[in-house]
């Protein structure tokens, strides 16, 4: 990639988080009367919905924390990392240690799932919060979350089962990728030791287990040893997960330069971008089959935005470590793809659903899985990558 080409898109990125993406979210989203964030938003900006999203409160205080971090460091960003740290410290955790999936906005529980994904946004905003407020009570927090986290995915009993694991035994791609990431943002922001350690061990089962050389492909759902279920929960695909955890495994093969990871992450990238790019209309789908047969779910060929968010920075940093021109490619591709469909030009931010052919689904911002996430941790991401180029 050229230096004109680098220049142009690194404005992009920055100019898009810092004149469209944070302006839209820190006006409309803080709740300055119980703390925290609102995320259901309409097009404008105007809460729809005065519910919270648990996970979104962990996301935010990441987010602005990293900010305060890497970006500048902003009062108002630290206050409004502050806000989502107090509002999940206070609210947030059930009797049992467990957290909330969904609370009202002055934080009563309304809802627990099966998945520790709380806990796991969560590590990620006391860490972050704890690295620019220099907090060792929360980077021993952040800390605590994420053996927390690992616990409840890996011990049988802790959570409940998705199916009945006396009849079908099963286990997904998402604990893993996870862990990775935040093993990552634990030794950025706590200097956490053990990090190498895991993020290997972690890698090392996603090579063993869910990415099939023969079938260039990556898992979502395997059986415990690795082999493949053939039912619909084994045979869905979900090829923006899939580079999402590859871009996990390329930084990893940046960070250390491991020539292993930095393989496993391209072919992760390669097989799931082949599978998912949608030839026709562009961009790519959400779900598809393993032999390229039907998908239960009715979504499967919609657009999302978060994986065109991952699929940006893992075929950057693809490029940016090999240097090779198809990657380069890809990231046109992608890039060019999700800036001509998703961005609202009249009221800022993106789109998150999209039809098949690139028309939008829903106007809302934000609801309970859709924030300011994985636009603007893209946004800082390609910016910082670029910038170090």
């Amino acid at each position: 990639m050229d230096s004109d080409r680098r220049a142009a898109l690194l404005s992009v990125y920055r100019d898009g988080l810092l004149l469209d993406t944070l302006p839209f979210w820190t006006e409309s989203a803080p709740d300055d009367r119980h703390g925290g964030f609102y995320t259901a938003l309409a097009r404008d900006g105007s809460v729809v919905d005065t519910d919270k999203s648990v996970w979104h409160q962990g996301r935010f205080g990441w987010l602005y924390g990293m900010l305060y971090s890497e970006v500048e460091p902003r009062d108002e960003w630290l206050r409004l990392s502050r806000s989502a740290v107090d509002f999940l410290e206070k609210f947030c955790f059930d009797e049992d240690g467990r957290m909330f999936f969904i609370v009202t906005e002055d934080g009563r529980p309304l809802r627990k799932r099966r998945y520790a994904y709380s806990e796991a946004f969560a590590c990620m905003a006391y860490a972050a919060y704890g690295r620019s407020a220099n907090s060792d009570e929360h980077k021993r927090k952040a800390v605590d979350l994420f053996h927390q986290f690992r616990r409840l995915v890996t011990t049988e009993g802790l959570l409940p089962p998705k199916v009945i694991p006396e009849t079908r035994r099963m286990k997904g791609l998402g604990p893993l990728m996870i862990t990775i990431n935040l093993a990552q943002v634990l030794r950025t922001s706590c200097q956490f030791q053990d990090a190498d350690a895991i993020i290997d061990e972690c890698i090392a089962e996603i090579r063993r287990d869910f990415i099939k050389p023969e079938l260039r492909a990556v898992m979502e759902s395997v059986a415990p040893d690795g082999s493949i279920l053939d039912h619909f929960d084994g045979r869905t695909l979900n090829p923006g997960h899939a580079i999402e955890a590859a871009w996990f495994i390329l930084h990893e093969a940046m960070i250390r330069n491991g020539e292993q990871h930095l393989q496993t992450g391209l072919q992760m990238l390669d097989w799931m971008w082949e599978r998912g790019w949608d030839r026709e209309f562009g961009g790519l789908l959400y779900f598809v089959d393993l032999h390229g047969g039907e998908v239960q779910e009715y979504w499967h060929d919609m657009k999302f935005w978060w994986p065109h968010n991952e699929a940006i920075i893992a075929a950057l940093l693809a490029h940016r470590l090999t240097g090779g021109a198809r990657y380069e490619e890809m990231h046109s591709q992608v890039h060019d793809w999700a800036y001509a469909h998703f961005p609202d030009p009249e009221h800022g931010d993106w789109f998150g659903y999209l039809h098949r052919d690139g028309t939008v689904s829903s106007t809302l911002k934000g609801n309970m899985w859709k924030g300011a996430f994985h636009l603007g941790r893209m946004q800082l991401y390609c910016w910082k990558l670029l910038e170090a180029w």
